[in-house]
């Protein structure tokens, strides 16, 4: 499988990560980024006797977009505290069901993860477990549509790195998105594939040695339903 390389050198590398591909191995051994990306590194340097490539953010399988993986142990620890200090801002896409009264605003849940059934759900802040969960929105355009009502395109900038965060909180919110089988009720038990509409759309941070400020952007692809709107 080709990925699109964004961006590379020898600390760090950014690329759009296709949909349904899991980031790491999971129980289904199928393809992943992280094997495909550290073969592909191999080729391109025979005289490599070791690849270090390292996670330091995931996107769930079924999104897709810009992640930013790296190449250095020293890398890994700059851009860890980066998120830790939520200096590493990431910027998504999605299309949502319904709409929100404000344009514009901030949503604050806590997050238990339900590792059993791979779900979480919004808690009370005193619930063993609990995580605070912080997002922003900003709604870009409503449309109306014969077979799903009304629609929104939503940029969200996620302040804190919670499992399934945008997913559980935008459900919560009555804004559920856009064909998630497990948070949106009205695509829960599709026997088809739907691909949800959640897409990594920027990723800003320091470079972790030069220190310069880096921006990288992707777009959805033109399927259904991002091809409703105006995604320039």
């Amino acid at each position: 499988m080709n990925i699109n390389v964004i961006f590379e050198d020898k600390n760090i590398i950014v690329v759009e990560k296709p949909t349904k591909l899991p980031c790491q191995s999971d129980k289904t051994n199928d393809d992943n980024l992280l094997d495909i990306l550290r073969e592909k590194i191999k080729v391109e340097n025979p005289k490599l006797k070791n690849v270090y490539l390292e996670l330091v953010h995931r996107l769930d399988r079924p999104v897709g977009g810009a992640l930013v993986l790296v190449k250095t142990k020293e890398s890994n620890s700059n851009l860890s505290k980066q998120i830790q200090n939520r200096q590493l801002k990431k910027e998504y896409l999605t299309i949502v069901c319904g709409r929100f009264e404000e344009n514009k605003g901030e949503l604050k849940d806590y997050l238990k993860k339900l590792s059993t059934i791979n779900m979480s759900k919004v808690v009370d802040p005193n619930t063993h477990g609990a995580k605070e969960a912080i997002l922003a929105y900003q709604v870009l355009e409503t449309i109306e549509t014969e077979e799903y009502g009304v629609l929104s395109l939503i940029k969200v900038n996620l302040k804190t790195g919670r499992h399934h965060q945008i997913r559980v909180q935008l459900a919560n919110a009555n804004c559920p998105i856009w064909g998630d089988n497990k948070y949106n009720k009205s695509f829960v038990g599709n026997k088809g594939w739907t691909q949800i509409a959640l897409w990594s759309y920027s990723l800003s941070f320091r470079h972790p040695i030069k220190n310069n400020y880096l921006t990288f952007n992707s777009t959805p692809t033109k399927e259904y339903p991002w091809d409703l709107f105006d995604l320039r």
